[in-house]
């Protein structure tokens, strides 16, 4: 039988039914979880490995107890008081108990709020300065807590980095483990840099309110808690108006974190911040130029020290203040007026103990120390060691000498008034600062024993050896000229300015005491008698008669070219002082010399250091010089007076007698200033 064939339809086998797999947002999320799993592994442990890095690197916990500093070197003068300190300080330690309550709630609640719940780091602190820093677009206030910071000051350094800040967190960790809270806080505060070279609160509060910690009031609390945000700019010595209004957010700080109620606010604001206020705050300042010219000497009388020093100084203080008030004073009324900026003064005993310095109107503005750094032409200040050399060889106050026009080689030197008087006596022509009589007078002295003269009183600077320097042309500093008019002062003996008479440890060991004098006798009574005749005649008669004042004195007053320096250098017989006025670029000045502001300045300071002194006559003013004698140097020679009847003309003045030509000097400068 045949089969019967079968249609299409029914000849065509169905396909196998396949599974679907899963879609593909399926599969790439299954990817992601999978391998984000194994990534997280991955960076967790590695995150462990880093943190187990950090954790077995730390420093030994034993380092808190160990305070590395700078030993502190404290400048005082003769009754205590603190001039000025260096390095830094550390008031010992204040146990928490024995600290008023408001010290700590003053840091608390301005630096860390939940310190007592926290575990070393505060998360909400954290996100709270995020959020302020980033609506601010920078930083503007940190999250770290009181331990973080204590992790940091004692154990890490100012690095800003991660890595450092991972080191912060584990370490603060770890203090919170190891350590109680009223431990860590306890330390912190006793660790703490507050400002003005001080760490710890016992420091601060000794060196602001010159009384223990332990004694504070709720009013100094603030401001040594304010000092923490920027110790250097808020403290009391940098400004008392700025650690006031800081003083003030602490105290509003502290009520809102519940340490004080608004009337308890309000009575600490009235507080009396204890020694410290604006003129004490000034005292603080006051004699920096001084200080800063000692610190780098300390180690030459001591060697190197490991311990903290105290140096007792010669400075006076109150001369001190009196000296810059009277700087500024004149610099703030008169200076606009004559174009100068600038001004410098030293006052010394004549046996050269340094007793103020200032080297500028404002050590805020300039530290650089005009008075010791900078070298200025002395103008006819430096007479004095013409006349002095040339007193030594014969020449007397009362002797005559030519002033008439001189020409060395190229060189004119002319007088300030560019008049000539033709013979006059030694006494005016330095009275009256007359330079063609003191180039004669260089002239026949010999340079040589000019610059002889000067070094032997204590000139260090470089000297030329031509004659303009008989003018004042070689530059010398204030201290050393000062210095060198210490030996008119004191009966002809040379000085060598000091400033440090003890210098000692904390303990009271002496280490340093200032024993023995200067060089001795650099000139002879008749030298010392020509010399105090010839100064006292500048004050009395002479370009100085605006330092003139109820006591006997001498001086001489220096100017240089186009008025780019003025000088007076004078002293009584308790006294010796220098005045320089100029500008730190060397601008002109409008016609000032150094018988205008240097000669007021001194007078000044000399009422001042007077006051309550009996007056005394001038060493060499009993001791009478040599009869008259006739100089004339001039180059024509003219007409020679012989000697009175019975008198000998000295050695200097026959040599004088016996010139009639001189031969120029060699590198002869262009003519420096007048008087």
């Amino acid at each position: 039988m045949q089969a019967q064939p079968r249609s299409a339809k029914a000849g065509r086998a169905k396909p196998a039914r396949t599974r679907k797999g899963p879609g593909l947002p399926r599969r790439i999320f299954g990817f992601a979880l999978k391998w984000g799993f194994v990534a997280g592994l991955w960076a967790g442990a590695a995150g462990a490995c880093v943190l187990a890095f950090f954790w077995f690197t730390l420093p030994p916990f034993e380092r808190i107890n160990v305070f590395e500093r700078r030993p502190s070197l404290v400048f005082v003068d003769p009754a205590g008081e603190t001039i000025a300190t260096y390095g830094d300080l550390f008031g010992g330690l204040v146990k928490l108990e024995e600290m008023p309550p408001w010290l700590p709630m003053a840091v608390l609640a301005t630096e860390d709020r939940r310190f007592y719940s926290h575990f070393g780091v505060d998360p909400q602190g954290l996100a709270r300065a995020a959020l302020a820093n980033f609506r601010a677009g920078r930083v503007v206030q940190g999250g770290s807590t009181i331990t973080q910071q204590l992790a940091k000051n004692v154990f890490l350094t100012n690095e800003r980095s991660a890595a450092r800040k991972i080191q912060e967190m584990l370490l603060a960790f770890a203090i919170e483990r190891r350590f109680s809270k009223e431990e860590i806080l306890t330390v912190y505060l006793n660790r703490v840099y507050l400002g003005a070279g001080t760490y710890g609160v016992e420091a601060a509060a000794q060196r602001y309110f010159g009384k223990s910690a332990r004694n504070v009031n709720a009013h100094e609390a603030a401001v040594i808690a304010g000092l923490l945000k920027a110790p250097s700019r808020l403290a009391p010595t940098a400004s008392v108006a700025r650690a006031r209004i800081r003083a003030a957010e602490v105290l509003d700080n502290m009520v809102e974190a519940g340490f004080l109620t608004s009337a308890q606010r309000l009575a600490a604001g009235e507080l009396p911040l204890g020694t410290i206020a604006a003129g004490n705050a000034t005292a603080l300042r006051s004699g920096r130029y001084f200080s800063d010219w000692l610190a780098d000497k300390v180690e030459g009388f001591v060697g190197r020290q490991a311990r903290d020093l105290v140096v007792v100084t010669t400075l006076d203080s109150r001369l001190q203040r009196a000296a810059e008030i009277a700087l500024e004073d004149i610099l703030a009324r008169e200076g606009p007026k004559v174009e100068v900026n600038q001004g410098a003064f030293v006052l010394m005993r004549p046996d050269g103990a340094v007793l103020a310095m200032v080297g500028g109107r404002s050590y805020a503005q300039s530290a650089f120390n005009r008075a010791v750094d900078a070298r200025r032409q002395p103008g006819s200040a430096f007479k004095a060691f013409v006349y002095l050399a040339a007193a030594e060889q014969g020449l007397r106050a009362d002797a005559r000498i030519a002033d008439t026009p001189l020409q060395i080689g190229t060189w004119r030197p002319r007088n300030f008034d560019n008049r000539v008087s033709g013979e006059i006596s030694v006494r005016e022509a330095f009275a009256r600062s007359v330079n063609t009589s003191a180039v004669r007078i260089a002239q026949q002295a010999g340079i040589d024993n000019v610059v002889r003269t000067a070094r032997s009183l204590g000139i260090a600077s470089p000297i030329q050896r031509n004659l303009s320097t008989a003018l004042g042309s070689s530059e010398v500093n204030l201290l050393e000229l000062t210095g060198a008019y210490a030996a008119f002062a004191n009966g002809g003996n040379g000085v060598l300015p000091y400033a440090i008479a003890e210098i000692r440890d904390t303990s009271g060991t002496v280490l340093y005491r200032r024993q023995g004098s200067g060089p001795g006798p650099v000139m002879s009574r008749g030298a010392l008698a020509t010399m105090t005749d010839l100064m006292q005649a500048v004050v009395a008669s002479g370009t100085g008669r605006a330092a003139a004042f109820d006591h006997p004195a001498a001086g001489k007053t220096g100017t240089t070219n186009d008025y780019r320096d003025a000088w007076f250098v004078g002293f009584t017989a308790d006294f010796v002082g220098g005045a320089w006025f100029g500008n730190d670029d060397g601008d002109e000045m409008e016609r000032t010399t150094g018988g205008s502001l240097p000669a007021r300045l001194w007078k000044a300071v000399m009422v001042e250091a007077h006051r309550g002194v009996p007056a005394r006559p001038l060493p060499g003013s009993e001791t009478p010089g040599d009869a008259p004698l006739l100089v004339n140097a001039a180059p024509s020679a003219p007409a020679q007076q012989p000697p009175a009847a019975g008198e000998q003309p000295g050695w200097f003045a026959r040599l004088l007698n016996s010139f009639s030509n001189v031969p120029p000097p060699v590198d002869a400068a262009p003519n420096p200033g007048p008087n």
